[in-house]
Parts: C-alpha cells; sequence; structure tokens
C-alpha cells in the first residue's frame, strides 16, 4: 500500500511532457549542464576499469567467448555503463560489482580446472555433429542448430557436398571445426549448395545414387515415387554428389 500511494503521488506530480523540448531531449530537465563534465568523468573512468578487467582476464577473454564467458562480459556491460550518466549511480556500487564477477571469474576457473565436470556445465564440450559425411541428427538437434546455418559455414570452408568431410565438431564456443577426408577418400555426398538443396524431391525417375537431404546418407534407389531414407526416415532426396575439393 505504501508503494502504491508513493507511485501515485508521483504521478500526480508528474507535469505534462512537451513533445520535441529540444532542452529535455538534449540535456534533460533534472541534471544540470555542468554534470555532463561528471558524465564525461564517469565515462572514461569506467572504460579504464573494462580495460583493466579484460587485462586481468588475459587474452583467453577476448577471444571467441564460451557461455560462460560471454555472461561475464554482459554483466560488466551493465556494471560499466550505467555508472557513465546516471547520477543516481554511484561509482562505488560499480566498482564492488567488478569485484566480484572478477572474483567469480577467478573462481570459477579455478574449479573448472579442478573438475571436468564442471567445466562441461559452464563452457558446455565439443560435440561431433558430423562423421564420416553424415550428419549425427541426435548430436545435430540437441544443439539447436538449422541446416542453413550449418551448410553456411561449411561452405565457408569450400566445402561442396559432405562426402568430402570426415568430421565436424561444433565447438563451446559455437564455432565448428572440420576434418577432410584425403582426396582419394572422397566418397559421394549430400550437395549443400541452396540452389541445389532447394530441388529436392521424393520422387525418383532414374536408378542412381541419391543422398537423404536431411541427414546426408546416400544409397542407390530405384525408379519409385517414394524412398524412405535407410537411416533417418525421411523423403526427400538430392543427386549424391561426387566432386574433388578445391582448396
Amino acid at each position: 500500500m505504501y508503494t502504491f500511494h508513493n507511485t501515485l503521488v508521483k504521478m500526480l506530480l508528474m507535469k505534462e511532457t512537451v513533445p520535441f523540448d529540444w532542452s529535455r531531449i538534449w540535456l534533460g530537465e533534472e541534471a544540470p549542464l555542468t554534470f555532463l563534465g561528471e558524465v564525461l568523468f564517469r565515462s572514461v573512468l569506467m572504460y579504464l576499469l573494462i580495460l583493466l578487467t579484460l587485462r586481468i582476464m588475459g587474452k583467453r577473454g577476448i577471444k571467441q567467448l564460451s557461455l560462460f564467458e560471454f555472461s561475464i562480459i554482459l554483466a560488466l556491460g551493465s556494471a560499466a555503463g550505467d555508472p557513465m550518466f546516471y547520477e543516481d549511480v554511484p561509482i562505488m556500487h560499480a566498482v564492488a560489482v567488478f569485484a566480484v564477477i572478477l572474483a567469480l571469474y577467478v573462481l570459477f576457473n579455478y574449479w573448472t580446472e579442478q573438475s571436468e565436470r564442471v567445466e562441461t556445465w559452464l563452457e558446455g564440450k565439443a560435440t561431433c555433429i558430423l562423421e564420416d559425411g553424415e550428419i549425427n541428427l541426435s548430436a545435430f538437434k540437441s544443439q539447436k542448430l538449422t541446416y542453413r546455418e550449418f551448410f553456411g559455414e561449411m561452405r565457408q570452408y569450400q566445402v561442396e557436398h559432405l562426402g568430402q568431410v570426415r568430421k565436424v565438431y561444433l565447438e563451446s564456443t559455437g564455432e565448428i571445426s572440420l576434418y577432410f577426408f584425403e582426396e582419394s577418400a572422397i566418397k559421394a555426398g549430400l550437395p549443400i549448395f541452396p540452389e541445389v538443396l532447394a530441388q529436392a524431391r521424393q520422387e525418383i525417375s532414374l536408378i542412381g545414387w541419391y543422398a537423404c537431404k536431411s541427414c546426408g546418407h546416400v544409397q542407390e534407389l530405384q525408379p519409385t515415387p517414394k524412398h524412405a531414407c535407410s537411416k533417418c526416415q525421411q523423403e526427400l532426396w538430392l543427386e549424391a554428389c561426387r566432386t574433388k575439393r578445391i582448396t
């Protein structure tokens, strides 16, 4: 009841906002013009504090971030941003937040070095999502990837079809690591060019080797209106590609 009463009083005391009040837009209504100088001071101080924090975290803290490290950066951003221009946020409060976050970072790093289970929980682990030219569907779906994202990443490595790739790992940082077949070991695989993937079909008109659009499994098919993949039971197919990889 007390909180509601205070809120009601504040609403009644608020004056009507004038649209396009340039003084309010640029300078605000509560803080004096001289507060801009304090904003400059706060901004420089908090920026230097961010640099110091990242320096303490080391190079690992500014490379591709794990989920744990990314959460720390988000927390630091919030703790650093508010004191830069909110006059009612004391700088020492932000410094205390930085100290706690750094302490947690050091503590969790120690725990991850001591326990593989803790490391996996905090930072995740690498997951094999493709092996011997075929997608591991259970692992693939567990990572909440889309085919568009996955194939787009692979095309960055000049991959034309899955038969060129021996293994793909999704790292804890979200990057993918690819391991290729030797040229002599490349086999038929699912083509991953967007315009080719759009031509997937159920009906098979000519006998030949076809790749399942869902998992990349390659098998020989006879002319038939519909054929289920022996691995994942999906029914969309593309002619398997056998081209060598050009690096």
